[in-house]
């Protein structure tokens, strides 16, 4: 299978950090395997003076023992104006204080890599304020695969993070990839005491996956506390493995709803943890899965390409909705359809109505570009090529 040769080679990934890095300090938040060490690997043209990986246990216990160390070398080298590498920074936040006196007495530029940002929140620590800039890394996107040969069903159901999209049997790393975060990222930093509580509230997170957050109802079917849910979804989006969608609500014509929606950050992980079998085009759950992953498409974009580009649903108290909204113009409803109907128009139509939308557009699965009364039409092949060619916005 192309997948097994593909592994053997690095694929190039469309976030781009070395402009950035020549100016200042970097923060590259990912979930685990999304490829931030190969990036820095790899792709980093500009390679660092000095680079510590806290994934190294010994160096990680002198460091909680005694955060000054890496001070300490970067003076005994007489490191200046450099880039210096940190990986995984939240494993051991008294770091942070220390990259905020390299930066002011040695122009040191910092690319610093991590998992998750809540112990770093925890411990008061304010992200390096103006002095860096935060990034994500997202699992892979069709632009990447491009000319590997992306496949639509594989992405949907092995999903993109890197190792298990490009496997041949990526349900067994799925299975392992869902345990190792219970273990490690949530039991290791003691952010759920109830590890089979949180374990069926990730259960049926996934199942509410893309759609409106109902704390009450979730907390009911996972069997804890309202308030509960509230912390962890708040541990899910602080860990990066999921993303809130905010409603837009700047309307006039027709009162929105004001409720979040919440999106995993990967397919493959929402499948294994609802315990599906294949989605295919003929599943119940192959358009809410189609939905997912142009959602993750348009995230990326904008973590990539244009970070301060607001991304946001609408719907109404009636009951009409628009899948996304870019930049507050541009409406984007996501269909499975290959035959786009009149019916699939309603939610578009009536946000057209109101100001500032410049653009509506069905992203879907027909195989020619049109349009229908101004709306226009769109294979998702083809609005993907647009967007990463920068014509959408």
């Amino acid at each position: 299978m192309i997948f097994a040769t593909v592994y053997d080679n690095y694929i190039q990934r469309a976030l781009n950090l070395d402009d950035l890095l020549k100016e200042r300090t970097v923060l590259l938040f990912g979930p685990r395997q999304t490829g931030k060490s190969a990036y820095i690997r790899y792709q980093l043209q500009q390679k660092p003076d000095a680079s510590y990986s806290l994934l190294d246990q010994g160096l990680l216990f002198q460091l909680l023992a005694d955060p000054t160390r890496i001070r300490q070398e970067i003076a005994a080298r007489n490191i200046r104006n450099a880039l210096v590498v940190i990986d995984e920074i939240q494993k051991c936040p008294a770091l942070i204080e220390e990259v905020h006196l390299m930066i002011e007495e040695r122009n040191i530029r910092f690319l610093l890599t991590g998992s998750s940002a809540r112990s770093l929140r925890r411990s008061g620590v304010t992200r390096l304020g103006g002095r860096g800039r935060d990034r994500n890394l997202h699992g892979f996107i069709r632009e990447e695969l491009k000319s590997h040969g992306f496949n639509l069903h594989h992405a949907l159901n092995a999903g993109l993070i890197p190792p298990h999209y490009l496997s041949d049997n990526p349900d067994e790393g799925l299975g392992a990839y869902v345990d190792r975060y219970l273990t490690e990222e949530i039991a290791a930093e003691g952010l759920a005491r109830n590890l089979p509580a949180f374990a069926r509230f990730l259960e049926t997170a996934a199942t509410a996956n893309a759609e409106l957050i109902n704390y009450s109802n979730i907390a009911r079917d996972a069997q804890v506390a309202r308030q509960t849910v509230t912390q962890w979804f708040s541990v899910l989006t602080d860990t990066l493995l999921g993303f809130l969608l905010a409603p837009y609500t700047d309307t006039r014509q027709r009162k929105a709803i004001e409720t979040a929606k919440f999106y995993f950050f990967d397919p493959g992980v929402v499948r294994t943890l609802r315990r599906i079998p294949e989605v295919h085009e003929s599943s119940t759950d192959f358009g809410r899965f189609f939905e997912h992953y142009l959602f993750l498409e348009l995230k990326a974009w904008v973590d990539y390409k244009s970070p301060r580009t607001p991304l946001n649903y609408w719907r109404s108290t009636s009951g009409l909705e628009v899948d996304f909204l870019l930049n507050r113009s541009i409406a984007l409803e996501v269909k499975a359809t290959k035959q786009v109907q009149q019916k699939h128009l309603k939610g578009l139509r009536a946000l057209g109505e109101e100001q500032g939308i410049s653009r509506l557009i069905v992203i879907c699965r027909e195989e020619r570009p049109r349009k229908i009364s101004g709306i226009e039409v769109l294979p998702w092949e083809f609005f993907l090529d647009e967007l990463w060619g920068g014509r959408i916005l």
